[in-house]
């Protein structure tokens, strides 16, 4: 299982610096015959590599954003609040996860054009944080119900407000979980297609395209560049192993925490 998992990774690094010669053949080649750079240059120079990049960080963050402060706030309320229809909501948020949300591309199309937002980048980021958004404000609500309420408690009877007492007590204590909700919904649009085509239209060679579907733009009826097609795939790994390397150890305790319940 590991050759399976990680060959096709190996192959997409060894072919990045492989002439065409070696990529347009039915043989397997663990190393390239000729090392080149050329197809690095040519995505960086004539490919608007950095603004694909560009567009698909600023999706990226602003749904991380966006889907942050929903589910935190979302986790809160159903964590430390008894009101009217809280159940049904916690059996909503289960449906919904379990909800295949290629289902929904019509309806989506159909919101997003009601609302003036196709071929906007807003109109994807608030499609990728409404479908981050069920998993981290049920991974952040299971880990909220862990932490003790006392601390809030105590924090109130000092004369702190409850806004005081979630910004200075729930949400230091919270980083875990805020963690796996960031890095989730940040990694929800880096390689999604379906929608951001649905969205954004790859076809129409656009400036507003992000990473996934500048790739998608390269093809040709004729010629499709596999050489810049795994250079360009190998920069844009950078960014998302870089983010993983600092941000594991909140991540693992996060996740762990968070799926436990009492």
């Amino acid at each position: 299982m590991a050759v399976f998992a990680l060959f096709p990774l190996y192959y997409v690094v060894q072919a990045s610096f492989a002439g065409a010669q070696n990529l347009y053949t039915t043989d397997l080649h663990l190393f390239p015959a000729h090392f080149t750079l050329a197809n690095y240059v040519t995505a960086f120079t004539q490919e608007p590599l950095l603004n694909w990049i560009g567009n698909t960080l600023l999706v990226c963050g602003l749904t991380a954003l966006c889907g942050l402060i929903c589910s935190t706030s979302g986790a809160y309320a159903l964590a430390r609040f008894r009101f009217a229809g809280r159940e049904l909501t916690l059996r909503a948020l289960l449906a919904l996860q379990a909800f295949p949300g290629l289902l929904a591309l019509t309806a989506y199309y159909l919101l997003l054009n009601t609302l003036h937002l196709l071929n906007n980048l807003l109109g994807l980021v608030l499609i990728y944080s409404a479908g981050a958004v069920v998993f981290c404000c049920w991974n952040t609500k299971t880990y909220l119900d862990g932490l003790p309420v006392e601390l809030e408690q105590a924090a109130l009877l000092d004369g702190a407000t409850p806004l005081q007492a979630f910004w200075h007590i729930v949400l230091p204590l919270a980083t875990p979980a805020l963690a796996v909700a960031a890095l989730f919904t940040f990694m929800t649009g880096w390689n999604e297609f379906a929608l951001a085509n649905l969205v954004l239209n790859a076809n129409a060679n656009g400036s507003n395209l992000t990473f996934i579907l500048g790739l998608y733009s390269l093809q040709s009826d004729f010629r499709t560049p596999w050489g810049i097609f795994a250079a360009a795939s190998v920069i844009v790994s950078l960014p998302l192993m870089l983010i993983f390397f600092f941000a594991q150890r909140y991540f693992r305790s996060g996740l762990a925490q968070g799926g436990l319940a009492n």
